[in-house]
């Protein structure tokens, strides 16, 4: 089962779909989907970035099939936080990132706007939420002066707190959204209502079930009244551009989940 060239957007999955490194991965996907979302962890101890031969072969498969990449960027950046160093450090990441996979013409860049590890951005008083919003916009835009990336490629995520409170971010500086619905989901925000409000801006969906109490399950696992409303949306609003990552990490979910987005095809 494949979901490639089948709907009016761009069907993609993650990096990790069997258990491998990431070119092999790539030629499991390259004839299966229509973006891979390349997963790239760094942090100041390790880091498992592509060599530039493998870029370089990225490129070429990319090419050959029709296949775009869009780019997570790394998890242990902080844009948010109080030190002004650890900010500085994390644009750092960001644009290492942003200029060793430049080269691929990414599809969108992913961006986790957070204050610190494990630090619960809905605790801070009203004055410390201007604050971290604050930070996050001085972090984006000495990453935008430092590199040749449109803001629009870049796409803040929805995660545990309400991404109303970086809507002015988003919107003075033109930047784009992913909007993760099972993280809409899981911490329990109105799916609709951000549809209704972010859909304009959305250059990226992250899709996935929940099970359990864990999310990125595969698609079977999602809410069907949500699942429907995410794809009525997407077929009535349609946008070859976009991004549909169902973010999960196993073949099992990738078929299943493959296997129940087909039944959407219009």
């Amino acid at each position: 089962m494949d979901c490639k060239q089948r709907f009016p957007f761009r069907v993609g999955t993650t990096s990790y779909i069997i258990p491998d490194d990431i070119l092999p991965n790539i030629d499991f996907l390259k004839e299966r989907v229509d973006d891979v979302e390349l997963l790239l962890f760094e942090s100041d101890e390790m880091s498992a970035l592509p060599s530039a031969e493998d870029i370089e072969r990225l490129g070429r498969i990319g090419k050959e099939h029709d296949l775009s990449y869009s780019i997570h960027l790394p998890l242990d950046v902080y844009l948010g936080h109080v030190d002004g160093d650890v900010r500085e450090r994390s644009v750092g990441k960001c644009r290492r990132v942003m200029e060793l996979m430049k080269v691929l013409e990414p599809s969108a860049y992913v961006m986790h706007a957070e204050a610190g590890e494990r630090v619960d951005v809905n605790g801070f008083s009203d004055a410390g939420k201007r604050g971290f919003a604050e930070n996050v916009r001085a972090s984006i835009e000495r990453l935008l002066a430092s590199t040749d990336v449109p803001p629009s490629g870049i796409c803040v995520e929805t995660l545990d707190y309400p991404i109303a409170l970086l809507a002015g971010v988003i919107d003075s500086l033109g930047l784009s959204v992913t909007l993760d619905i099972g993280h809409l989901e899981l911490f329990g925000f109105s799916v609709e209502e951000h549809l209704e409000r972010y859909l304009p801006l959305a250059r990226v969906f992250h899709m996935h079930g929940i099970k359990d109490g864990k999310d990125h399950k595969g698609l079977q696992y999602m809410r069907s009244e949500t699942l429907d409303m995410v794809m009525r949306a997407l077929h009535d609003a349609p946008d070859p551009k976009r991004v549909f990552t169902m973010e999960i990490f196993s073949e099992p979910d990738f078929r299943s989940s493959c296997e129940t987005l087909v039944r959407y095809r219009r």
